[in-house]
Formats: C-alpha cells, structure tokens, sequence
C-alpha cells in the first residue's frame, strides 16, 4: 500500500474516532453538484481539426509501464475498500512518416515503492520512443504522467518536440517527485492556448484544469475516421464517468489538492457527451478494463513497435 495511503488511513481512522459524519463526508459522500457545467463543443473540435491539411494517425500503440493499488473508495467515493489495479500508461499515435507520444509514465525510483509492479523493458521503449517522436503531449503534470519525460537522458534532444503547457511549466510543484534538471526550461516556450488547439492532423487538445492546474484532454481522429478521446486523470476509471462520482473528499482535498467542481463539471460533460455521441471512445487515465477491451476490438496495440519508426518536424 502507497505511503501516503497509510497516511490518509491515518487520517481516516481518527475521523472516525471523532465523527461518523467525518467519514461520510471524506470517504462517501460525492454528489454531483447542480451547477456542475464545463466546456466541450464537439463539434468546434472536429471542425478544428478538419481545418489542418495532412495524413491522420493510422494506429494507436501503449506500453502498460506499471501499475499503483488503490482502495475503490479512494478511486470511486463509496465505492469500498477492496484494492483496485490503477495501471500507467504510455501512448503512441502513429502516422505515416511520424509518431506522437501522449504522455511517458515513470520508472520504478520515481514511483518510490508504491508501485506494485513494473516494466523495465516497458520502459525503456517509451524512452526510445521519445527520442524518435515528432511530437510529445502530456495530459498533465502529475509524475505518472510527466516522469518518464524529466527523466529522458536526451532531454534537449527532446524538449523541441514538447508541447508543455504554461500551466503545466509554472506547477512544477505537482510533479514531485517528478522534477526537470535545473535550468532545463530556462528558455522553453511552453504552449499557450485558451480551451482547443490543434497540435497536427487529426490531433487536438482540451484544456481542462481540475485534476491539476495543467489538465487537458487529448482528441485523436484516426485515418479511418474513428475518434478517441484520452481525458487523462479527469476520471481515473471509467466507472466515474458512468455513475458521476469523483474520487473521495480524502483524496481529492489532502492528496491531490483539485478542483472538485471543476472535476465534477468535467464527468457531466464526459457523460453528456458519451450520450450523444457513443461512438467517441473515451480512454480515462488508468483503467486497465478499458484498455485492454479496446486490444480486443482493435483499437489499440498494446506495444511500441519501433522498428519502422521515422521523426520529422510537426508544424
């Protein structure tokens, strides 16, 4: 169990020493709000996206680096105390003469003994992966999301593919352990954009601060036309989604330090959406069940190959 799990647990145990309403507040409770309302025009997104001339991605790729262990409670406010996988993972859009790597995962040092399993050889092919990729996006800043790129060797080599969002470059704070050499950033323009911009053909991002200050989604139009949507750490398991409920008040307020308003806006408008158009599939952060149900449909490829792999420059 994660050190700071012990720590909530800690917590725990004393709110429920001092008030059975504690408990139900910090562990349980999880309401939607009325006046939860975000932003997402699917249709300004693709009309974006349609805009930019070139060739989509004709595959998406993943390397599953690792995995942490959660209480469902703690994932889903309520939902229990039995231990759920939460895997890490690292994806891999790729185009005809070029790649695009949306987020990079963290080794094991990073991940500081809570992890409960990890892929070396994983791994060390998303840092392959990195030096060959035109592109680099990151859903946000957090170090299961951002370390395997403070981490690269090569960092200048790579840095100018990176689109790294102000937000995400001024909280360097949500990374730690996460941390970029110093003076890495010194001279780095970092993307600034207001709610969707365009990346490359067939790839745009959402902003959507929540989770953490650097929050965005990530839309992806494939070649054949099919959508998908990584919405990063909005929603850890898609069961938040389905049943509207945020991480517990414990975890949400003590750990992560969210915006719970802001979450909650974001699953009422990941719902909302999945109603009208069920065809865009949506990928949460790490939700193992997810993933590999889209292998068995052929949407994804569980594995970066990069033997073929080419780099040139993405406008």
């Amino acid at each position: 169990m994660p050190r700071w799990l012990r720590i909530l647990l800690g917590v725990l145990a004393v709110l429920l020493v001092v008030t059975g309403a504690g408990y139900y507040w910090f562990v349980v409770e999880s309401s939607m709000p009325e006046d939860a309302y975000y932003e997402f025009d699917i249709g300004k997104v693709r009309r974006m996206v349609g805009a930019v001339p070139g060739d989509k991605p004709e595959k998406i790729e993943f390397e599953n680096v690792g995995s942490f262990s959660f209480p469902a409670t703690a994932i889903v406010a309520g939902d229990g105390w039995r231990s759920r996988e939460m895997p890490v993972f690292s994806y891999r859009l790729v185009y005809s003469d070029f790649s695009v790597i949306v987020d990079t995962a963290l080794d094991e040092r990073l991940g500081s003994g809570n992890l409960v399993s990890f892929d070396p050889e994983a791994f060390a092919r998303v840092q392959e992966a990195l030096s060959e990729a035109s592109l680099i996006v990151i859903t946000h800043e957090h170090m299961d999301h951002i370390g395997g790129l403070t981490l690269h060797p090569n960092l200048p080599a790579v840095l100018p593919a990176t689109r790294l969002t102000q937000e995400q470059v001024d909280h360097p704070e949500r990374s730690v352990p996460a941390r970029f050499p110093d003076g890495a950033l010194d001279d780095y323009a970092p993307l600034v954009y207001e709610h969707y911009e365009v990346l490359a053909p067939g790839l745009a991002v959402i902003k959507s601060p929540g989770h953490s200050p650097g929050s965005q989604m990530v839309y992806v139009q494939m070649a054949d036309g099919s959508e998908v949507l990584f919405i990063g750490d909005v929603a850890w398991k898609y069961r938040n989604i389905l049943v509207q409920r945020e991480r517990a008040r414990l975890v949400t307020q003590f750990f992560l330090q969210e915006d719970r308003d802001a979450v909650f806006g974001q699953l009422k408008a990941l719902k909302e959406l999945n109603e009208a158009e069920p065809e865009i599939i949506i990928v949460p952060g790490h939700d193992g069940e997810i993933v590999g149900g889209l292998v068995e449909a052929g949407v994804l490829t569980e594995g970066f190959n990069l033997e073929a792999a080419t780099r040139s420059d993405v406008d």
